[in-house]
Parts: C-alpha cells; sequence; structure tokens
C-alpha cells in the first residue's frame, strides 16, 4: 500500500467512525466510548502502528505513524484514558519486559481492555524522582510494597501501573530502585482524585498498604529500576512533546486563528504577527517530531534529545497561551455561562502550566540537554554515591 493509499483508507475509516466529542458527556459515559473507540482501533489495525506484530502491534513504520496521527488530528478523539499505557509503558515494556510480560500486557493495552498509569512522583519526590521513599520488601514469592504517590494521571481509571519502589535502602538513590508492575485492584491500593484550578481532577494520590506484587513483576532488573526509568521518561518526553492534540483543540493553531476572526483580532497587525510566530514554532516541532520516530525506526532511539522534543513542546503551548489571551481579551477571564468555546479556552489556559512540569520541568530538561547533548559540566551531586537511608531528602528532613 503506497502513502496516499494509507493516508486515504484512514481517513475514510476515520470519518465513519470517529466518535462525536465527548466534552458534555459525563465521565463514566466518557470512559464507556473511549473503550469502545479503541477498541475499534485495535480490530481496524490502526491502534499500535509500529509495535511489533507478535504483541499485537502492525509492525509498520514511522511513516504510517506519521500519516495516521494527520489524519487523527483532524478529530477530537478519545484516547486521552490510554496515552500514559500507549505512549510510555507499553514502549517501556517492549524495550525492557519479559517475553511473558509482553505476551500478558501489550495486547489487552493496545485493545483498549486495559488502562495503565504511571507512578514515579512521591511528595517529598518530584522533579528529584531518585529520592523516593516507596519500599518494597521481597517476601517470599512476591514483593510487600507500602509508600504513597501523587500526581498521577489516570489513576482513577487505571488497571495497571509501573511502580518504582526503593528496594535497597543500603545503596546509593539511583543505584536501589526496581520498577515494577502493580495491579491498581489489588488490596490496599487507594486512589484519591486531586482537584486542580479548573475544578477537575486529572491528577490523583494513590497509596499503597502492604500491597503484594508478584516476584516476576519486574520491568527490567532488581535495583535497575533507574534505568528502566530513564527508558520511560524518554518515551514521556517524545510523546508528550510529539502530542499537540487534535486541531480543534483551544489552543491550536487553526482554533486561535479562528478565535481571531470572531474577536475581530485578524486585523491587529500584532496578533497577526503572533499567529505567524505560532505557526512556525509548531510546525518546526512537528519535523523534529517526524524526524526522532524516524531515526527511532532506522535503530537510533532518541534518547536525551527527548528532552528537546519535551521543552519545545511546553515552550509552544506557553506562546500558544499568551497568543489565546492577546486573541480573547476579558473573554478570556469572564464568559457567559452558556458560552462553551470561552469555558474550554478559559480551560484550555489553566491547564497549560503543567506541561512545564509534567514528565519533568522545564528546568530539568535544560539540564538534561546542557549535560548529555552538548556536553556542558554536570551540576554537583554531593549524595550520588551516598547510602540513601543515610540521606536527608525529601519526607526524610523531618
Amino acid at each position: 500500500m503506497t502513502g496516499q493509499e494509507y493516508r486515504d483508507a484512514a481517513r475514510t475509516w476515520l470519518r465513519a467512525n470517529a466518535p462525536a466529542p465527548a466534552a458534555g458527556l459525563e465521565p463514566a459515559e466518557q470512559l464507556r466510548v473511549a473503550h469502545e473507540f479503541q477498541a475499534a482501533l485495535y480490530e481496524a489495525g490502526y491502534a499500535g502502528i509500529t509495535w511489533p506484530k507478535e504483541v499485537g502491534g502492525q509492525g509498520l513504520g514511522t511513516a504510517e505513524q506519521q500519516i495516521f496521527g494527520e489524519e487523527a488530528a483532524e478529530f477530537e478523539l478519545p484516547s486521552y484514558p490510554f496515552m500514559i499505557g500507549l505512549g510510555m509503558c507499553g514502549p517501556t515494556l517492549i524495550d525492557l519486559g519479559t517475553p511473558a510480560q509482553k505476551q500478558r500486557y501489550l495486547r489487552p493495552m493496545l485493545s483498549g481492555e486495559e488502562i495503565w498509569c504511571q507512578l514515579f512522583s512521591e511528595p517529598g519526590a518530584g522533579s528529584d524522582v531518585a529520592s523516593l521513599q516507596t519500599r518494597a520488601v521481597r517476601d517470599g514469592d512476591a514483593w510487600v510494597v507500602n509508600g504513597q504517590k501523587v500526581w498521577t494521571t489516570n489513576a482513577q481509571w487505571a488497571d495497571f501501573g509501573a511502580l518504582l519502589a526503593r528496594t535497597d535502602p543500603d545503596r546509593p538513590k539511583h543505584a536501589g530502585i526496581t520498577m515494577l508492575i502493580v495491579d491498581m485492584h489489588a488490596p490496599g491500593v487507594t486512589v484519591r482524585p486531586l482537584r486542580d484550578m479548573s475544578g477537575r481532577a486529572p491528577f490523583n494520590e494513590v497509596y499503597f498498604d502492604d500491597v503484594r506484587i508478584p516476584a516476576d513483576g519486574v520491568i527490567g532488573e532488581v535495583n535497575r529500576g533507574w534505568q528502566a526509568a530513564v527508558t520511560m521518561l524518554s518515551h514521556e518526553r517524545v510523546s508528550i512533546g510529539g502530542s499537540r492534540g487534535p486541531r480543534s483543540g483551544p489552543l491550536e493553531f487553526a482554533a486561535l486563528v479562528k478565535l481571531a476572526r470572531r474577536t475581530g483580532a485578524d486585523r491587529d497587525p500584532l496578533a497577526r504577527d503572533r499567529l505567524a510566530d505560532l505557526y512556525a514554532h509548531e510546525r518546526a516541532l512537528e519535523l523534529l517530531n517526524a524526524r526522532m520516530r524516524q531515526e527511532a525506526a532506522a535503530g537510533h532511539p532518541p534518547g536525551a534529545r527527548g528532552s528537546v522534543a519535551k521543552l519545545a513542546g511546553a515552550l509552544l503551548l506557553r506562546r500558544a497561551t499568551e497568543t489565546a489571551g492577546l486573541l480573547a481579551g476579558a473573554g478570556a477571564v469572564a464568559w457567559d455561562p452558556d458560552d462553551k468555546q470561552a469555558a474550554e479556552l478559559a480551560y484550555g489556559i489553566k491547564s497549560a502550566p503543567a506541561s512545564g512540569i509534567a514528565g519533568g520541568t522545564n528546568e530539568i530538561q535544560r539540564g538534561i540537554i546542557g549535560e548529555r547533548i552538548l556536553g556542558l559540566p554536570k551540576e554537583p551531586q554531593v549524595d550520588r554515591d551516598v547510602p540513601f537511608r543515610e540521606l536527608k531528602v525529601g519526607t526524610q528532613r523531618v
């Protein structure tokens, strides 16, 4: 099939099967629609386009993935519940999982039967993830986990999670961590929503009280969870940096052009200049991500360059937010209760700052770029070789 034939087929399928926007539906109904659509994607061959065939993927190249992404961007698809699994956990399992783990978890992830979350951040370990204190202690044929995670996206829906836990506090903080697969429905797992300034609850805090995880639930190797975390964070940063959402999103270039025309700001030279600048940066990021996908398919994973895409995406969203405020004026802070477009724009503006934090802050990304790409000296780290139990970090300071 040629590229144009693949594009035509994808466009035809999406027009016939993409559900109506789910914004007005109740959360339970939104989740049902998302499950059904992901199952339809899988059956049609549009889920896991670049994943290996032996785990349920299509075994195609990045060209097909890019084509489908471009066509899908024209629609408001209900893919949000699956983005952590498909963008981060799944690729990490492909890289590091055992054959049994790949066979058990990847196909249900692609078909929408199971939702995944990522359990890294803690109240005392945010940007410094290696300071985490959630403990996993081996007890016979299981690990027993106790601790707390926070800012966990999609935990309220998740069936499984990729959990970082400390398995050896006598090693330095980066060395005694293990990544484990946790059943989010297991006894002892408690999920509580965290409501943000938008009034919605996209994040959660998760508690683990004597949660038992089978011994074969390790992703990668015991006490080498930091290496597994770096792998997942690399996938996460590429995923976040490359996800610009549907073109109907309130901060997308096309949506902002419509806003400018609706408010009359399209006649303002400053507004037109801002829109042109936004388009140029948005297109540059698209091309950067296309290049990294092609290089990954050729056997050259992005590594630290994923931080470039992540940082560029966060800065692009900041530009879009500033442009939206210029175009909407007072309408960005006060609107008629029945004006859904204005409400969605306000939600987009309020949600945008999180892009500079999720997946590692902008400052963290700049540090990675400086050290691992530009070859600048590392920042001083006096605690790197000290056993974790001797450190006063995070909540251990108290």
